[in-house]
């Protein structure tokens, strides 16, 4: 009764277009609806079979009913304004002009885990609960020791575009200036040091923050991440006392080789049967097997001269010309970018630890126990090592430096650091030896900015 009393009953016309239940005659509004104020006095005008009472429910009734015709009528506009957003948001994201890059970690803190603790903590209660009641944990290639075989080629292609890396660097370094800071770990690729005032070494106070550069190597553009090399990695864990009698190789050719990549140099044990675990306990490895010794160790040298960035110091530069040496610069960036890829790809099956403290990287399923960590709170942890999963940064890490448009030009300075852009250092190294810059890259080098001089940078807001 109440809702009957809210709306009082006229005879209609029949040319009104108020025919029917003020909820049900949506398509017979016009499409350019007025406002609120002037639709009342439109429907006081004409004649209608339902007006407008003065209580709050008939107001509330009339004011529903023209909301819903004001989104029906202006749905297709909504639509074409919605969708013409969205790809405007896919263009910027294809397209990008600036990118920030990742934050500096600060090495009083502990690296945030690249996992979310609380999807670790629910797989732990999962393994635990099976292993109360017996049942042995489901591992699948490579959890249980066995090899992927669609991932072998892809261990065989990072292992040679890793030689084509290392031996392009050493080439390029003869063409393009690589500085060292010999205070710091900062390193610049020009002609000349840049003079940003950013060190905090010793004796920084004296020298007001300017950097000591010293001529650079090959281990400053590409870091090296070595790690222990394993026979099993399965076997027995790698302990204090025992760290010596290990090989240290690159962290990448020990993924290659666990993958299925096969080096006489470094044999690796290729299982035929499963491992089995119950919980966290391996119950049948397949017993233990000792490493074969190699034979011939003049086999190291020349491995290590491919394979590592220590051993790309014994080469011989060669002379190029301006097109052999862009022609080269285009090789060894195209396998940098092939070697991250594959990495990651292999990452995503294969398990790499690395530590939450320092730089420390493990290729195996759990971490090995040499006390050697120096960084933040070791004495708590006995030097100790704080192993969580890795991620692709700690294991090719970027080692970004600042971009240089104009080799030639000034020296980049402090005050005008807000207009520089960086880059990985090897891309920097390829691009001012003449390789084109990539699309990935591009953003964070802000090409785009025009670099105004000091004068000029006063007057910038």
């Amino acid at each position: 009764m109440a809702a009957i009393s809210a709306v009082a009953f006229v005879s209609p016309s029949h040319n009104s277009p108020f025919l029917r239940f003020p909820f049900s005659n949506l398509e017979r509004i016009p499409p350019a609806t007025p406002t609120l104020h002037d639709s009342c006095n439109s429907c006081i005008n004409n004649p209608s079979p339902f007006r407008i009472s003065k209580t709050p429910l008939g107001r509330w009734f009339h004011a529903s009913s023209l909301a819903m015709d004001r989104s029906n009528s202006g749905r297709h506009t909504h639509d074409g304004r919605e969708s013409q957003h969205l790809s405007n948001k896919k263009v910027y994201r294809r397209h990008r002009q600036n990118v920030d890059l990742p934050p500096v970690l600060p090495k009083n803190k502990k690296k945030p885990f690249p996992i979310p603790i609380q999807k670790m903590l629910q797989l732990s209660r999962q393994d635990k609960k099976l292993a109360e009641k017996g049942i042995e944990k489901p591992l699948k290639p490579p959890k249980n020791g066995l090899l992927v075989p669609e991932l072998i080629p892809v261990a065989y292609e990072v292992l040679d575009y890793w030689k084509v890396l290392i031996r392009g660097l050493s080439q390029l370094m003869n063409v393009v200036t690589v500085y060292g800071c010999s205070k710091c770990p900062e390193v610049h690729v020009g002609p000349v040091g840049h003079q940003i005032q950013g060190c905090h070494g010793t004796g920084s106070e004296q020298r007001r923050n300017y950097h000591s550069w010293v001529k650079g190597s090959i281990n400053d553009v590409l870091i090296p991440i070595e790690s222990y090399h394993l026979f099993d990695p399965f076997g027995r864990r790698i302990k204090h006392e025992t760290r010596f009698n290990y090989d240290r190789i690159p962290a990448v050719v020990e993924l290659c080789i666990q993958a299925g990549a096969d080096l006489p140099e470094y044999p690796s044990r290729r299982r035929t049967s499963p491992i089995r675990m119950l919980g966290k306990k391996v119950i049948d490895r397949g017993g233990y097997m000792e490493e074969p010794k190699p034979q011939c160790p003049e086999d190291y040298m020349s491995l290590l001269v491919e394979l590592d960035t220590y051993g790309a110091k014994l080469e011989q530069p060669l002379l190029l010309s301006a097109d052999k040496t862009r022609k080269l610069a285009e090789t060894t960036l195209k396998a940098y970018s092939t070697v991250r890829r594959g990495v990651r790809q292999l990452m995503k099956e294969y398990s790499v630890k690395a530590c939450g403290y320092c730089s420390e990287v493990h290729v195996g399923p759990w971490g090995h126990n040499v006390k050697l960590c120096g960084a933040f709170k070791h004495q708590w942890r006995d030097g100790k090592h704080g192993w969580q999963d890795a991620t692709l940064d700690e294991v090719i890490p970027h080692n970004y430096v600042w971009h240089v448009c104009d080799p030639n030009g000034p020296p980049l300075r402090t005050a005008l650091r807000r207009y520089y852009g960086k880059a990985p250092a090897v891309v920097e190294v390829c691009v001012q030896a003449g390789a084109e810059i990539p699309e990935s890259y591009k953003p964070m080098m802000r090409l785009d900015i025009i670099v105004p001089d000091s004068e000029e940078a006063r007057l910038v807001a």
